[in-house]
């Protein structure tokens, strides 16, 4: 993920992926496939169409998630259904996901500041912690780390 983006995911976003028990690791990873240029779908005006594997199956009966997206900047996870629940979205829904985008890449950071203490957008971070180091033949040092991630 590039240094200067952040990512958000509305709250009722959010509230649909700890339903389908999709993580914050997963969304990291569709944001990694948005930035490789290899979205599911460009749906135009920023707006993306993800698919994300439903737990113990692959992604093709799994999830769909439309990401407002710009590269290095911002990403914000905006709505998620599954596809067994519904086919596609509709051009309705489209045209207002764009309005959707384009305000959200409009707004200051002192705006996505009280949207974060509002309790509409959550932010989703992610921090390399050390958890171990030892010391291997001479001065060889072996690190091992993994990442956490962090809602703010």
């Amino acid at each position: 993920m590039g240094k200067k983006e952040r990512v958000f995911k509305y709250t009722r976003f959010s509230r649909f992926a700890g339903k389908e028990g999709i993580t914050d690791q997963e969304l990291l990873e569709a944001v990694d496939q948005l930035e490789a240029d290899q979205a599911d779908a460009n749906l135009g005006g920023d707006v993306y169409k993800v698919r994300i594997a439903r737990q113990g199956e692959g992604k093709r009966g799994g999830h769909r998630v439309i990401v407002y997206f710009r590269n290095e900047f911002r990403t914000f996870f905006s709505y998620g259904f599954s596809k067994n629940d519904k086919g596609n979205i509709s051009r309705k829904e489209l045209k207002r996901f764009k309005e959707g985008a384009k305000l959200q890449f409009s707004l200051t950071d002192e705006q996505i500041e009280e949207h974060l203490r509002n309790g509409t957008f959550i932010e989703i971070k992610e921090e390399v912690h050390r958890v171990a180091m030892k010391r291997t033949e001479g001065s060889t040092i072996n690190v091992t780390a993994h990442a956490v991630k962090k809602e703010v």
